[in-house]
């Protein structure tokens, strides 16, 4: 009779997929940014994917340096993690490709390896808006951070983001370009 009640709690405390989806997207957005640098070979892509990571070690710094405890866990058979919740990780670093991403849509020209359309500038913010919205409130219905943890996350992120973005387009873009054309050059020269 016990393990029956253990069993049917346990069920009710089963994820939905699209929720268990969201709490492994670091792997599919990891993969995704691997794939476009791959595709795009852009000195400004790999730019944005070392600002994601620059923005990952500075918040997990912050983190230590605050210490706060994350929420208690609800969900039978789930501990709580180990490491501090304030900021939230994942919050951070979504809301960082969210912002850059809109920021590239808006002022960067569109790279020669993207189809040189409207449309590019228009689908890449439609789809990552709504989700790092998805991710960043998925943290809360987790149970992996409190709404203060999620919010100071987003900031961080954000703010992140345009110091990076500024970084950019106020003079290592001419590095980047630079460091495209001898990248290209090589490229040609030893592999095709």
């Amino acid at each position: 009779m016990a393990n029956q009640h253990v069993d049917t709690e346990s069920q009710e405390w089963r994820l939905p997929w699209w929720l268990k989806f969201l709490d492994k997207t670091n792997t599919t957005v990891t993969a995704l940014t691997a794939g476009f640098i791959l595709y795009t070979q852009s000195s400004g892509v790999a730019y944005f994917a070392s600002g994601a990571a620059a923005c990952m070690i500075a918040v997990k710094i912050v983190k230590k340096m605050i210490r706060q405890e994350r929420p208690v866990m609800q969900r039978p058979g789930k501990k709580r993690k180990k490491t501090y919740g304030m900021p939230s990780t994942h919050s951070t670093t979504i809301t960082y490709y969210a912002t850059y991403i809109l920021l590239a849509s808006l002022y960067l020209p569109i790279h020669h390896t993207l189809p040189q359309h409207w449309t590019t500038r228009i689908v890449p913010p439609l789809i990552v808006l709504p989700w790092a919205a998805l991710i960043a409130l998925s943290r809360i219905w987790l149970g992996h951070h409190t709404l203060a943890q999620v919010s100071v996350g987003c900031s961080f992120g954000f703010g992140f983001a345009w110091l990076w973005f500024y970084l950019w387009t106020e003079g290592l873009n001419k590095y980047g370009v630079e460091a495209e054309q001898l990248w290209q050059a090589y490229y040609l020269t030893h592999w095709k």
